[in-house]
């Protein structure tokens, strides 16, 4: 059997977040961040889905480290880690523009 070639920590890490983000909620809730601060019940208001599952979300964004987050009293509040990130998703979406104009 032939030996794997290591895939450099940078790729990783960017196949990384290209998996989280292919999860349409998470997707959504960095959108939702973008404009501003907010807390997981919010969010899970405004996805129309449960805080439980807004909590997962966001774990695995901060995983990623595409999330900050502070603690006031028992609210948690998140927020973009990056304005980039804004930016990159903004370029993602115009790629999706430019392959659906294709077909």
């Amino acid at each position: 059997m032939k030996k794997r070639k290591k895939i450099p920590e940078k790729r990783y890490r960017a196949s990384r977040i290209c998996r989280a983000l292919g999860n349409p909620t998470a997707y959504e809730a960095l959108h939702l961040l973008s404009s501003g601060k907010r807390s997981p019940a919010e969010l899970a208001q405004l996805l129309g889905v449960s805080i439980p599952t807004v909590s997962h979300v966001l774990r695995v964004l901060r995983d990623l480290d595409l999330v900050r987050y502070e603690v006031t009293w028992r609210e948690h509040t998140y927020w973009l880690k990056a304005a980039t990130m804004k930016d990159f998703m903004t370029g993602l979406e115009m790629l999706v523009g430019t392959i659906t104009r294709m077909q």
